[in-house]
């Protein structure tokens, strides 16, 4: 069969599962490699992306704690990049191991991703992103008449720094991962969505933002040609009708009737319409291309069509 490309985003709960220690999450990182390789026994070309949320925030706190003039805490697009390496160190070496013990002769390697953004993009003066640690609301108040950085109330949890969540426009290192690809190796990249970056002068910054990372992976998979993104989630599928008596488990289902449900506002800002969004951008971009949504455990069946949500074009 011909080899089949799939960008294969990987949810928070892929690496995290509310342990933070390292010796945890490399064991919910196991359980994950497990069920990619039998997606790679298939016969598939897989680019692995992945989250970075709760990573990025200890080591935002880690930086906080310590900041002082020997040792001055990193600014976040920084931070991302760390967070980048640990998790990609992580996934290699689980990798590596399913590979091996599967008796499959395939090279994994772990890429920092620099993700390209508008520096104009509206987001910039509409920061929506909380990150960081939560403030009291005196404390917050004094942090935004010194540095003039905003907060937002969280869930009532406290406040939180906001930061921009602007759109990916392209990724710097795509013609690298789609080369390594083409060769048959496993890239791990654009972790968190990617380091937020703009050019200029010749020059490349860094930027204070965060870009989601299904946004990001769909941005990859149109740029190294990949017939599949497939967003792995908590849910088996996408709901209409979410935790409701009438809840109902979409199956196949086109990218116009998709969009009468978000105009229905049938999915949450802040956890699947990203990821119902990015699968509408990918079936649209190319005839033939699908997106997959569905549950770690389910991927492989999602794949044969007897679980998760699949998305296509009309």
């Amino acid at each position: 069969m011909k080899n089949k490309r799939m960008v294969i985003a990987l949810g928070g709960n892929a690496i995290q599962s509310g342990i933070a220690t390292a010796e945890a999450q490399q064991q919910a990182l196991k359980h994950t490699t497990e069920q990619l390789i039998q997606i790679i026994k298939q016969g598939y070309q897989i680019a692995i992306t992945h989250g970075n949320g709760p990573q990025v925030g200890n080591i935002l706190l880690q930086q906080m704690e310590s900041d002082s003039e020997k040792t001055p805490a990193m600014p976040l697009d920084t931070c991302g990049a760390m967070s980048q390496g640990m998790i990609g160190y992580w996934l290699e070496n689980a990798m590596d191991e399913q590979l091996k013990q599967a008796g499959l002769d395939k090279q994994v390697t772990a890429m920092i991703t620099r993700v390209e953004v508008d520096p104009d993009d509206e987001a910039f003066r509409h920061p929506t992103k909380p990150i960081g640690p939560f403030y009291l609301e005196s404390e917050a108040r004094k942090q935004m008449e010194a540095d003039g950085v905003r907060f937002c109330e969280d869930a009532g949890r406290g406040f939180r720094k906001v930061v921009p969540s602007p759109k990916p426009v392209s990724i710097l290192e795509h013609a690298v991962i789609k080369t390594l690809i083409d060769n048959g190796t496993i890239v791990i990249s654009t972790g968190g969505g990617g380091i937020p970056v703009y050019q200029k002068n010749k020059k490349i910054f860094g930027l204070e933002a965060v870009i989601d990372k299904d946004f990001a992976s769909e941005t990859l998979a149109e740029l190294i040609h990949a017939d599949t993104l497939m967003i792995l989630t908590e849910v088996e599928h996408v709901y209409v009708h979410y935790n409701l008596p009438n809840q109902r488990a979409l199956k196949q289902v086109t990218t116009k009737e998709l969009k009468e449900f978000v105009k229905e506002g049938q999915f949450a800002a802040g956890s699947m319409l990203p990821k119902v969004e990015a699968a509408m951008a990918f079936a649209e971009s190319k005839p033939g291309r699908k997106c997959i949504i569905t549950s770690l455990d389910k991927a492989l069946e999602a794949i044969r069509g007897n679980a998760g949500t699949t998305i296509i074009s009309e």
